[in-house]
Parts: C-alpha cells; sequence; structure tokens
C-alpha cells in the first residue's frame, strides 16, 4: 500500500471492539507478545515462502487514523476509543523471519510486541498481507523449481484484485519469476516488465501477415509475435516472413502445448530461426510447467494459478497472543492449540549444506548454536521505527535460492508428502 494513503482502516471491527474494552477495563496497557504462525502447510505443500514483510514495514508506517478514518467510525466507537485512535503510533517491536526464507508448521514469522491494544489492532493488516503475499510466493516458487532454468513472467493481473495484482507481482519476483507484465509493480517494487501482445492484435488487423509486420516495424524483431490465433503452422510461417529468422520469439497460448512447442521448433529451424524462442501460456501451473520439462520451450508466462496460489490462496497464517506481562498464555481449543510463551527459531544444517530441522524454542531459553545452524528471525522495528538496512526484494530473492538449495530433494517433488523440514519444539 505504500505511496497509497492510510492504511488504518485496514483493520476489523473485532480488534477494535477488544481495544475498546481493554481501554474500559484498563487492560490495554498490558505488555503482550503476538505471534504470527501457521498451524501447518496447505495440503500436499512441503515448505513455505514468506513473502510480505516488506509490504507490512510500508503499510505499518502508514497506520494512522486520520480526520477521514475517524469520521466513518463516529456512532460506531465512544469518544474514548476515538481519542486513543486519533493518538494511534505503534511503538513497539517487530521481530521476524526476512522474505524470502522458508517456513513450516510452527515457525515464528512475524513476533510483535508492545501493549495490548498496540499490537491487537495490528492483526488483520499484518494477516491479510503475510497471508496473501506468502501463499503467492509458496506456489510461484514450485513453478520456478519446476521450470528449472527457464524464466517465467508474471501476467496474472487481470485474474484478480486489481490491488493483489501489484502484490502478487512482487511476491513473484521474490520468489523467481523474471519478470511481470504489471507495470505498477514495476513502478513501485521495481520488478523488471515484459509483455507481449494479445491476440485482439491480430483480430484488429485484415490478416496476420500484416499484423506482424507491424508489430515488428514498431518494435524491432526482437518482439515475441503470438502465433496462435488461427493455424499455428501457418502463423509461424508468416511470422519469419515478416521478421525473418532473427524473430526474438513466437508465443503459443493453446492446444496440446508439448506437442505445439516440438513441432514449432522443428518448424522455426527449418525456417532458419535456430534462435527464436519459444514461449508458452496458457493456464500453466507447476505441474503442466513440470510435464513441459523435456519439450523445446525457453519460457514460460504464468497468470491465474499464480495469482490465485495454484489452489492455495491462502497460507493459513494466525496472529495469537503468546505472553502478557511475561507470563505465557496460550490457547487450548481443540485442533487450535497454541504454544505459549514468545519463542525464536533457528535452522540447523548438515557441513554439506542441507538442512536437517527448523528448532522453535523459547526466546528466553537460546540454543546453542553450531557452526551449521543460523537463527531465522531478524529485528524490524524497535520502539515503532522500522531498522535501517534491513533486506532488500532482490537479497530476499537471493535468500530463497539459496534456501531451496539447501532443501533435501525429496522436499522439492510436487507429490504430496511431509513438511521438508521437520520443525522441533524442545521444552524450555
Amino acid at each position: 500500500m505504500s505511496g497509497n494513503g492510510s492504511t488504518a482502516l485496514l483493520t476489523d471491527m473485532y480488534e477494535l471492539t477488544m481495544v475498546a474494552a481493554a481501554l474500559a477495563d484498563g487492560t490495554a496497557d498490558r505488555r503482550c507478545t503476538f505471534e504470527l504462525f501457521a498451524r501447518r502447510l496447505p495440503d500436499g505443500r512441503r515448505y513455505g515462502v514468506v513473502a510480505g514483510t516488506g509490504r507490512v514495514l510500508e503499510s505499518l508506517q502508514d497506520f494512522r487514523f486520520g480526520d477521514a478514518e475517524l469520521s466513518s467510525l463516529e456512532g460506531v466507537l465512544d469518544e474514548r476509543m476515538l481519542k486513543w485512535l486519533a493518538d494511534y503510533r505503534f511503538s513497539g517491536d517487530v521481530d521476524g523471519y526476512p522474505e524470502g526464507e522458508l517456513y513450516f508448521p510452527g515457525s515464528p514469522i512475524l513476533t510483535v510486541t508492545g501493549t495490548f491494544a498496540d499490537a491487537c489492532v495490528l492483526e488483520t493488516l499484518f494477516l491479510s498481507i503475510l497471508n496473501h503475499d506468502s501463499a503467492i510466493a509458496s506456489a510461484a516458487a514450485r513453478m520456478v523449481t519446476a521450470a528449472g532454468s527457464r524464466p517465467i513472467i508474471e501476467m496474472g493481473g487481470r485474474r484478480t484484485h486489481e490491488q493483489a495484482a501489484v502484490a502478487a507481482a512482487r511476491a513473484a519476483y521474490l520468489a523467481g519469476f523474471a519478470t511481470t507484465s504489471n507495470l505498477e509493480a514495476a513502478r513501485r517494487y521495481g520488478v523488471p516488465a515484459a509483455g507481449t501482445a494479445a491476440h485482439a492484435w491480430i483480430l484488429l488487423h485484415d490478416d496476420e501477415l500484416e499484423a506482424f509486420s507491424a508489430q515488428v516495424e514498431a518494435l524491432g524483431t526482437d518482439t515475441t509475435l503470438l502465433v496462435d490465433t488461427y493455424d499455428i503452422r501457418h502463423g509461424i510461417e508468416l511470422a519469419i516472413e515478416a521478421a525473418g529468422p532473427e524473430l526474438g520469439a513466437i508465443r503459443i497460448d493453446s492446444g496440446d502445448l508439448g506437442v505445439m512447442a516440438h513441432q514449432a521448433r522443428e518448424q522455426l529451424d527449418s525456417l532458419g530461426a535456430v534462435n527464436t524462442r519459444i514461449v508458452l501460456s496458457g493456464d500453466l501451473d507447476e505441474y503442466a510447467i513440470a510435464s513441459l520439462r523435456a519439450e523445446p520451450v525457453d519460457s514460460y508466462g504464468v497468470g491465474t494459478s499464480v495469482v490465485t496460489g495454484s489452489g492455495a490462496p491462502t497460507a493459513g497464517m494466525v496472529y495469537k497472543l503468546v505472553e502478557v506481562d511475561g507470563r505465557p498464555v496460550a490457547k487450548r481449543s481443540s485442533s487450535k492449540e497454541s504454544r505459549g510463551g514468545r519463542k525464536s527459531a533457528l535452522r540447523r544444517y548438515k557441513p554439506t549444506g542441507t538442512a536437517v530441522e527448523e528448532v522453535v524454542h523459547p526466546a528466553a531459553s537460546p540454543q546453542q548454536v553450531g557452526p551449521h545452524d543460523r537463527v531465522l528471525p531478524i529485528p524490524l522495528v524497535r520502539g515503532g521505527d522500522t531498522l535501517p538496512d534491513l533486506p532488500t526484494l532482490e537479497e530476499g530473492r537471493e535468500r530463497l535460492r539459496q534456501a531451496l538449495v539447501s532443501v533435501p530433494w525429496e522436499g522439492l517433488k510436487l507429490s504430496k508428502g511431509d513438511p521438508a523440514i521437520p520443525t522441533v519444539f524442545p521444552e524450555a
């Protein structure tokens, strides 16, 4: 939401209700710690990817209740609560996993410490960002693994909410996608932009050759021509006629993509266009990409499946109170239990670099850190101020690349299975 004004009303009425009651009974200023974590991974997933932390920190700085926000709440909240909101500035501390880090069931992805009121009011804001962005990044990372060294363009902006599209493009880029067609993501976050023409461009002209020739004249021979509006084989022939054998790429968006890619490669080579790339798109997900691994494909375009989390549109994260005035507290409801007390985590590795377990432990009982171990949470906010020199989006991309290299090979399979790295919870 950076640059789009206040994010204060990206909260929930039940949070404001609790704060109002806490102000009334004197518990609003009790020192509390909330933790954001996932009880389990989406069905069939073996790891999750943390994404959205940078957007959380941007949104926290914009979390202010100005005149417009307060006016909309008049008659809904009492005067004491409205005055508290008018003066609201988060003054607590936040620690968390940096973007691009892997997470597993129980990982303390974000830890928020402050007064009950200060931290409680942030629940919906933090969950909405991290649940969405981590779901997108987790799906995108599986697609990047399936694609191997072949780049993927994110092109799902027309398949989701307009603001979600921007966040999804950022999350997909974090996960290893090469580019996005979303220009706002390019402007706001510096994600490289790329794109190709749609079928409307072909249909606008009286014939395919005219459309191809006009595109080449305007954009040069390195452009990508969409060749499946009518007959793919004839379209490829006309594309090379229009651009010559130095044509940058063709895109195929329909049909049996594996068969089409193989036939297209043979035809392009026969026409002397041996360096012309083949881009495939059209309802691709990680499974479809994996099935095309043996085909002569140069890159992929992915839309709907990535912006919807490829079947898991939320990461299922929750935000739970775990400590009050230094005393551990925990929810005990069946199947929704939480572990009390503030926690930290470290990941243990073999000397070869393969991760073997994630240790989530009470923060008051530090674990011995071995020569190959790594502490996962980092300080993000102190006294309400975002710390300087936090990891960048590019650094998050590299962190994830290295993290996936450390995952045991079984953990990268697309088939269902246990989490790639087990989580252990030693007692204090």
